[in-house]
């Protein structure tokens, strides 16, 4: 069966739907620290109807550090934050997404690909409770991991605020 993702902004989920509109599942993220936003370098979550273009990580070690898309040989710790205190930490599996509204998230100065927008993992120890990320949708490792393997590319991804 089909399957479906929401992302709610306000309320920082996102739920796993099958065809059916049956609820699978439902993930606390963090979003946006900027809010929600479609323009490039706003550090915005993009709003809108996207897809996941690529799965990126499988068969990586939980907590696995990638820069570009590619794994660094790191694996996050704690301490390893510590020493690094502004990075953004992309961790475990990456989904990256795609806006398929030209001219909303698709396309030019909106195009949600080229702001490479993921879905990705994150340290553990970062509260979800307001939005801080750098426009990405930030998950917690394990359920990221478990999310990577319930959906194929090209699933579909709805953004909202509400």
């Amino acid at each position: 069966m089909n399957k479906s993702i929401i992302v709610n902004l306000e309320k920082q989920t996102l739920d796993l739907y099958e065809s059916d509109n049956k609820l699978l599942k439902s993930y606390a993220v963090n979003t946006a620290k900027n809010g929600p936003g479609e323009l490039f370098g706003s550090e915005c979550t993009p709003r809108g109807q996207h897809i996941i273009r690529a799965k990126i990580g499988k068969d990586q070690a939980i907590n696995t550090v990638f820069v570009g898309r590619r794994p660094t040989g790191e694996i996050y710790e704690p301490e390893l934050a510590k020493q690094q205190l502004s990075r953004d930490w992309i961790l475990t599996r990456i989904l990256w997404l795609s806006g398929t509204q030209p001219g909303f998230n698709r396309l030019g100065n909106v195009d949600s690909m080229r702001r490479f927008i993921y879905i990705h993992g994150s340290p553990d120890e970062i509260p979800f409770e307001s939005p801080s990320s750098h426009g990405c949708i930030n998950m917690h490792n394990a359920d990221l991991m478990e999310l990577f393997d319930l959906v194929p590319v090209y699933t579909s991804v709805f953004i909202t605020e509400d």
